[in-house]
């Protein structure tokens, strides 16, 4: 369910506080039973940053929301958004991420990477304060997990490494046998694209 935002709430974001200042008003709307259910939702960031649609995926229990990855990036590949943010409650107030919480994370990280669509930040929210996943290094931490990651990308980042590192071996070779032929290191380094400091080394 896409949420109706304000004029004023289609903002440039610039920060998680920002973010939890809409969604602390969008929760703030439900009433008493409704704001002790878990929401999932999702902000869609233009190339600017600015907020194109922030939708509601799930509605679950006191402490728990079924989040379906296809229906996360659904609407966001739509409206071409370029950036999402999660953002969920606990309505126990209690903002510590659970292993759940970073476990869907960091497949949805996998999922957006599939079709390019970055997840800029999660928030858990109360009525009253927010945690960033991005803030606390969480964030950085779950985009290098390999839990989730599809066997092909990880192969392909292997083998893009292994190209990398045997193009630099070469170099290595390369300049090494120039040196050994008095060549400047001036021209070795333009030659092999190492830099001078390297080449000294050798």
């Amino acid at each position: 369910m896409e949420i109706r935002l304000t004029k004023e709430q289609k903002i440039t974001v610039n920060g998680p506080q920002a973010i939890f200042n809409i969604m602390q008003q969008i929760l703030l709307r439900e009433n008493k039973i409704g704001r002790n259910k878990e929401h999932f939702w999702v902000i869609g960031l233009a190339t600017s940053h600015k907020i194109l649609f922030i939708e509601l995926v799930s509605l679950g229990s006191i402490n728990k929301a079924i989040v379906d990855p296809g229906e996360v990036f659904q609407l966001s590949i739509h409206k071409d958004a370029v950036t999402v943010i999660l953002v969920h409650n606990h309505p126990s107030g209690n903002l510590t991420p659970s292993d759940p919480d970073k476990d869907i994370t960091d497949n949805l990280i996998q999922a957006g990477r599939i079709i390019h669509k970055e997840i800029m930040d999660h928030l858990i929210i109360n009525e009253s304060e927010y945690y960033s996943f991005r803030d606390s290094g969480l964030l950085d931490e779950l985009r290098r997990s390999k839990k989730y990651a599809l066997k092909y990308l990880e192969e392909k980042r292997i083998r893009e490494e292994g190209e990398e590192l045997g193009g630099k071996r070469k170099a290595v070779e390369m300049a090494k046998g120039m040196k050994q032929r008095a060549i400047e290191t001036q021209i070795i380094a333009e030659l092999s694209g190492l830099s001078i400091e390297e080449i000294e080394k050798l």
